[in-house]
């Protein structure tokens, strides 16, 4: 078929209207490489305490998921909380005419880039020297802390004083505003609620560039979304930590289950108890481990040696729950008995309880000693595919039968931890999304890949491992929401925080309208305009 031939004058218009695109689109870029040429020199030209670096800016690129790499333009080492408030100030002036973005970065532990931020400003917390580290004693003592310090340094130094913060993490090698943008949880959550339900007044920089103190009094809308806010809403610069006297020794007890019902039938009684049993109370799955027991025994002892020693463990999922209880030295016969008193009412396997007494800081500080290993080894840094969930009491029975008996069938490449914390001691004004049930599960699948490995230890098989058990929680309509979330669609972000999605987005619209903190976190898109 022939078609019939284009005038002159329409093969003009169409030529004029090639070349008006072809302009318009080399003034576009034009324009995009001058803005991005001019970036480091109106950072350059701003008046800090600390300072900018723009050559050395790899390791901001990584984290300790080990999997993403976004290269920022800059990394703010600040010395003031004005340095990070005057950058953020500068980049909101801007406004959408430049694509910068902020990240706060701590001790870069987070899993999926959510410390990162491409071709934006990542801001080293670390750097922070103010404000210094304070300890108030008295009737109700506090710290006031940086938010760019580690929870192993604040032990420390309350320590000095016979005092120590309620609430940890499993890892304190970690900064306070890091653990606070999630909720930082561990076997104490329980009692005390996660680290946001231990926090006086906080100090935040806005997306704004704004320097706001805010508590459950003062600006409490503020204090309440950056709390496990995931960073969309602030930076934490200060924080004021509620502490409590703090123990000599620590017992710490570790027993196996067979059956996952009975273990989590003593676990839910032990967070449940009215007199106080246990100071802290977790949990982990044991997946065909061969010659566990005496995996223990450098650091636990046996009960009954000659029991323990015809305890098999080979090709069977086992249950162990983790317990401890804090103590002074003087109350030590006392404690004994009460330890005695509560392992008599639980339904463990005999021969498998083992003990330990250790002291306060070695205990809390008991995955750090795992760390220099694995360091020395050279697996530290390698990906972390992380799963993290929280799972309604009612549903937990469920997940246990599919996940630990169908899904996951060799042994785990790392920790599989599961422990209840009761709802009642999570503040639900926070911005951290939790199940509507009373008792709640953490599971976590804290699993390191080896490099270049193609089977079962690999990283795809990983994350084909955890994709599974992500469809099953949505088929299954478990109820499950994710700790640690990551999601690559603002639909499943509006489906993760459900109801609250609405009160997130109102608190976004007011202190970062212009989507300029945490882009790794791919919740909000900052909207780039060139007019």
């Amino acid at each position: 078929m022939r078609y019939p031939p284009v005038s002159l004058h329409r093969q003009s218009n169409i030529l004029l209207i090639r070349s008006f695109m072809l302009l318009f689109l080399s003034c576009v870029t034009i324009r995009i490489k001058l803005c991005f040429s001019s970036i480091p020199y109106t950072l350059k030209a701003l008046p800090l305490d600390g300072h900018f670096n723009f050559d050395e800016v790899h390791l901001a690129a990584k984290d300790f998921g080990n999997r993403y790499q976004f290269l920022p333009v800059a990394v703010l080492h600040p010395k003031s909380v004005s340095d990070i408030a005057t950058t953020i100030e500068h980049i909101w002036q801007m406004g959408p005419h430049s694509e910068l973005t902020v990240a706060a970065r701590g001790h870069g532990h987070s899993l999926q880039g959510q410390s990162q931020a491409h071709r934006g400003v990542v801001i080293n917390m670390q750097s922070l020297r103010g404000p210094y580290m304070q300890v108030y004693p008295g009737n109700s003592p506090y710290v006031d802390v940086s938010g760019g310090e580690l929870w192993i340094n604040i032990l420390h130094e309350s320590l000095k004083f016979g005092l120590a913060p309620k609430s940890w993490t499993d890892y304190l090698h970690l900064t306070v505003g890091g653990t606070l943008s999630n909720a930082g949880i561990s076997g104490q959550a329980f009692r005390h609620g996660p680290q946001i339900s231990n926090v006086h007044q906080l100090e935040v920089v806005t997306g704004k560039g704004e320097v706001v103190t805010c508590s459950e009094k003062q600006n409490s809308d503020l204090f309440h979304g950056v709390l496990g806010g995931l960073g969309q809403l602030g930076i934490i610069t200060r924080a004021r930590i509620l502490l409590e006297p703090a123990p000599d020794k620590v017992k710490w007890i570790r027993v196996l289950y067979s059956d996952f019902s009975t273990f989590a039938i003593d676990q839910e009684k032990l967070i449940s108890a009215a007199e106080n049993t246990f100071d802290y109370i977790e949990g982990f799955v044991i997946i065909n481990r061969t010659g566990l027991l005496n995996n223990w025994r450098s650091s636990f002892n046996p009960q009954d040696p000659v029991q323990a020693s015809q305890f098999k463990s080979d090709g069977r999922t086992l249950f162990c729950l983790e317990l401890a209880k804090y103590f002074h030295l003087d109350e030590t016969d006392v404690v004994n008995q009460e330890i005695e008193n509560y392992m008599s009412q639980l339904s463990y396997i005999t021969s498998t309880l083992f003990l330990s007494e250790v002291t306060y800081v070695e205990f809390l500080d008991r995955v750090h000693v795992s760390e220099v290993i694995l360091r020395s080894k050279g697996l530290w840094e390698v990906p972390h595919p992380w799963l993290n969930l929280f799972i309604p009491k009612s549903k937990i029975q469920d997940f246990a039968d599919e996940v630990f008996g169908k899904i996951l069938k060799e042994t785990s490449n790392g920790p599989i931890l599961i422990y209840p914390v009761n709802k009642s001691k999570w503040n639900n004004r926070t911005s951290a999304v939790i199940p509507e049930e009373d008792i709640f599960y953490l599971v976590a699948f804290l699993t390191s890949a080896v490099p270049s490995s193609t089977g079962t230890d690999g990283l795809e098989h990983i994350l084909t491992q955890n994709k599974k058990i992500l469809e099953f929680c949505e088929t299954a309509h478990l109820g499950v929401k994710q700790y640690l979330p990551h999601y690559t669609t603002q639909e499943e972000w509006r489906a993760h925080f459900g109801p609250r999605w609405e009160v997130f987005v109102k608190r976004k619209s007011a202190y970062d309208p212009l989507a300029v903190l945490a882009p790794g976190q791919r919740i909000f898109h900052k909207a780039i305009t060139f007019s």
